[in-house]
């Protein structure tokens, strides 16, 4: 690892914005374009001038599927978002059936607190 980017902890910034409540994404400042999950250098490029800036949190599901679970726990989704600035990401749509979630709907995402630790999960918009 280079010394520029020794001191740099993607992961651990984005869990502590998530923390405060903000969902951030990180964006390289020369193409204008966001990226999830955090990392030391944009996709491609290798631009390593990286910025973090408040997501929308708005978004459009891309993919789904139900996880049947044994009654009476009830089944959850797993849906890849394709947010607003560009990224996709894993995570489940909340506030309706599991089964119900669909390819093209709207979603806005917010963070939400699981077993103590900070996540970003999305509810229909």
């Amino acid at each position: 690892m280079t010394e520029e980017l020794s001191g740099i902890r993607p992961e651990q910034e984005y869990r502590a914005h998530l923390a405060e409540g903000r969902f951030m994404l990180l964006r390289s400042r020369s193409s204008g374009r966001c990226m999830f999950y955090p990392r030391v250098a944009e996709p491609v490029t290798g631009n390593t001038d990286l910025e973090w800036v408040a997501a929308s949190g708005r978004g459009t599901v891309y993919s789904t599927t139900a996880i049947g679970q044994r009654p009476p726990t009830p089944s959850y989704n797993v849906a890849l978002i394709d947010l607003e600035e560009g990224p996709r990401m894993m995570s489940r749509v909340e506030g309706l059936a599991a089964e119900d979630v669909q390819i093209g709907m709207a979603v806005q995402a917010r963070v939400a607190d699981e077993d103590g630790t900070p996540i970003v999960v999305f509810d229909p918009a």
